[in-house]
């Protein structure tokens, strides 16, 4: 499809690759429900959390820092209110401390929006014995979600922002011995291997949750020039500043996925999905691999369990 045909394009639900996402969530009402959301203070992340607050929600807006968090809800206006916490995803004890934080509210939870990460960073960069691509966006996610699961409601949703760069990962799918990063470490590749997990966990997930009511589908936002790209080489980001003004989506177009996903009566009983602009699409097989999104669980809570 030319790329003219596919901004136009439109799926079965009549949305598509330049839905932006209040046109994703123009018919909702979510006053009354509270959501979370990582990487709350910048592009899709911020957008996500303005807009669920614009249909009335009550969001827990999360950012590496309290400060940061801070900052991103004083710019926004919401009927439901901001709570922002501090999520450095790389850092257990902030997890932690997030879930605990969360807990404390006393509430339920109706989303949980897995947004925030990192990516193709340039060189081999570890933290407490594993690559950092794979720590911070597989890891921190899986810890925060399972962590919470006892808040979310009956008929929750989990929506976890992965990327078509899952057709980047290894042969192997995710290298469960070489989580350290340190055999044949390339950006694309760690990138790729982070968000293929990223798919199985939501796959896994679903799976364990059955058809109680309870969802949790993975997503592909597009391909947006926002602040995931400042680990690229500067030639790298020249290029994306140019096609942002050409083919790439900007950041309302971005969250729309994951908006739909999070709050859609369509999708309610929709789980184990991979979704590209709103609309159901095919991951790279390995993503469907029953047996490795199982041993991804097992080895992320050895993981989880060990760490500091």
């Amino acid at each position: 499809m030319s790329i003219l045909g596919r901004l136009k394009s439109k799926g079965p639900n009549g949305l598509g690759y330049a839905t932006t996402a209040e046109q994703a969530t123009a018919d909702v009402d979510l006053r009354g429900r509270t959501t979370l959301v990582t990487g709350c203070n910048s592009g899709l992340g911020r957008e996500t959390t303005r807009v669920l607050a614009l249909r009335g929600a009550r969001v827990i807006a999360t950012a590496r820092t309290l400060e940061k968090a801070r900052e991103a809800c004083a710019d926004l206006a919401g009927a439901g209110g901001f709570v922002p916490l501090a999520c450095d995803l790389s850092e257990p004890a902030s997890v932690r401390a997030c879930v605990a934080a969360v807990e404390r509210q006393n509430g339920p939870l109706d989303v949980l929006i897995c947004n925030a990460g990192i990516m193709a960073l340039p060189r081999l960069t570890q933290k407490l014995g594993y690559e950092l691509q794979f720590l911070t966006n597989h890891i921190g996610h899986f810890m925060l979600v399972t962590g919470l699961l006892n808040r979310l409601t009956a008929e929750g949703r989990v929506v976890v922002v992965a990327s078509d760069a899952h057709r980047r990962a290894p042969k192997a799918g995710v290298e469960l011995d070489n989580l350290s990063g340190e055999r044949g470490y390339t950006p694309w590749k760690a990138y790729g291997q982070s968000k293929l997990a990223n798919i199985l966990f939501a796959k896994e997930l679903a799976r364990r949750a059955g058809d109680g009511g309870r969802t949790a589908n993975a997503l592909h936002p597009g391909v947006i020039n926002t602040n995931l790209n400042r680990a690229l080489p500067a030639v790298a980001r020249l290029a994306m500043r140019i096609g942002a003004t050409l083919v790439l989506k900007d950041a309302a177009q971005g969250a729309a996925t994951q908006c739909y996903l999070a709050t859609s009566p369509a999708v309610a009983r929709v789980t184990g999905q991979y979704f590209a602009d709103c609309n159901p699409a095919q991951p790279e097989p390995i993503a469907n691999d029953a047996s490795l999104a199982a041993r991804l669980w097992e080895a992320s809570e050895r993981i989880v369990a060990s760490l500091p």
